[in-house]
């Protein structure tokens, strides 16, 4: 249940170190349970996902919810916030995803990568 990448989206905050620090694996859209001066918050552009752990209540469906309890508990995954957003209807929604800690040497390597592929990019260019 991956997100759509539509016009009407507006995405509140990103969390661009959650790929840098985690294997992700599968994407939920998720609603959430909100008060009405966390939302004027939210549409202010005042919320960050950084660090973010989840103490109020998603909306999940039960099978769903049953899945991630379960890839917590006894796979070892972790539950982390990749997007915050408001959809095309004005709800707000959470983009989670289990995922799996990396190793300093996993680290390591994309940022090897990352910087191949950069200057990579550069060096097509200059060519031509």
């Amino acid at each position: 249940m991956a997100t759509r990448s539509d016009s009407k989206v507006r995405v509140i905050a990103h969390n661009r170190k959650a790929r840098f620090n985690y294997q992700i694996g599968e994407t939920f859209e998720v609603g959430l349970a909100l008060t009405g001066t966390e939302v004027k918050s939210l549409r202010g552009g005042k919320a960050t996902i950084a660090e973010a752990y989840a103490m109020r209540k998603l909306l999940l469906h039960r099978r769903q919810i049953n899945k991630l309890i379960g890839a917590v508990e006894r796979e070892g995954m972790t539950l982390v916030p990749l997007k915050l957003y408001f959809n095309d209807k004005g709800r707000a929604k959470l983009e989670l995803a289990l995922a799996r800690g990396k190793k300093l040497h996993d680290k390591r390597e994309t940022e090897k990568k990352r910087s191949w592929e950069r200057e990579r990019g550069r060096l097509l260019r200059a060519k031509g």
